[in-house]
């Protein structure tokens, strides 16, 4: 199958390598070029600009920053863009609206249209574990999930478009949440002076452990956030996708607002290229 990848940056450059693994014919396009480099090398043909690879493939995959990335990726004031015969599967983080919004443009443009936020990162990308969490028309998913399927066996159903989107920003809000909370359970424990690893060991045997505290916690007892797979600034940008959300829906948001000042703060201290584990210093007050 010809696939466009538009996106190649942490996730997008590996997607794109799972799906040339699995065979397929793969164009992608970056706004910087030279993210795409090793991914020629490795068999991926390079379009010059977001309008050549829509016109490359029956399928392409947007895997970007924000709503907006993604809106001015696939529509081009500047070009006249059909989707006849094609399908677009969303798989960035955006809200629920912006991916209703997409997925009415591209429709009346004779396009299909689906979105597939995933869960996991680097690590389950190149393992082939990330769960992918489907929009959409039921037959759409139906004939995009044996593509799907390169990323992962979880391939999930969720209901029409919006439902994935908001999946996803309910789980990503918890990156946040529990790390905010672990960074101040573990700077209690690091400036008491009790051992780290006592700690842990009574926390891995509790129900309050979580599999990232210890994928974080060398990061933190370090100080060195420079391995990233999830930016702090990505997170940021979820946290008030997330806010957004909760608020139209008229839930209490009081606790991530205060998580959200914590990671701003991360933001504004010149740190947000860093991984967003980083956010423990703002709640230690490393000096």
């Amino acid at each position: 199958m010809k696939v466009s990848v538009i996106g190649t940056g942490l996730m997008g450059s590996p997607m794109a390598e799972k799906l040339l693994e699995k065979g397929h014919d793969v164009y992608v396009y970056n706004r910087t070029l030279d993210k795409t480099i090793p991914l020629r090398e490795k068999g991926a043909k390079v379009a010059v600009s977001s309008f050549e690879a829509l016109q490359l493939s029956e399928v392409i995959i947007t895997m970007l920053a924000d709503g907006k990335a993604v809106k001015d990726s696939l529509f081009r004031k500047d070009e006249v863009q059909r989707f006849t015969g094609q399908t677009i599967i969303q798989m960035s983080t955006i809200s629920p609206k912006e991916s209703r919004e997409i997925m009415h443009q591209v429709e009346e443009l004779n396009g299909h249209y689906i979105e597939a936020p995933v869960l996991g990162s680097i690590t389950q990308v190149k393992e082939g574990k990330l769960i992918v969490m489907v929009g959409g028309n039921k037959d759409d998913y139906e004939r995009c999930k044996p593509l799907l399927s390169a990323f992962g066996p979880d391939i999930m159903y969720i209901g029409e478009v919006g439902k994935a989107a908001a999946v996803k920003i309910a789980l990503n809000q918890m990156i946040a949440s529990l790390t905010a909370s672990f960074s101040l359970s573990l700077s209690i424990i690091m400036k008491e002076n009790i051992d780290v690893e006592q700690f842990m060991s009574i926390l891995r045997k509790s129900a309050l452990y979580a599999k990232t505290f210890d994928a974080k916690l060398d990061n933190m007892i370090n100080n060195n956030f420079s391995k990233v797979n999830f930016p702090a600034k990505h997170l940021l940008k979820d946290i008030n996708l997330a806010l957004g959300e909760a608020e139209s829906l008229d839930i209490e948001t009081a606790v991530l607002k205060a998580v959200r000042e914590v990671v701003k703060r991360t933001f504004d201290s010149g740190s947000s290229d860093k991984d967003y584990s980083v956010m423990f210093n703002e709640i230690y007050k490393m000096t």
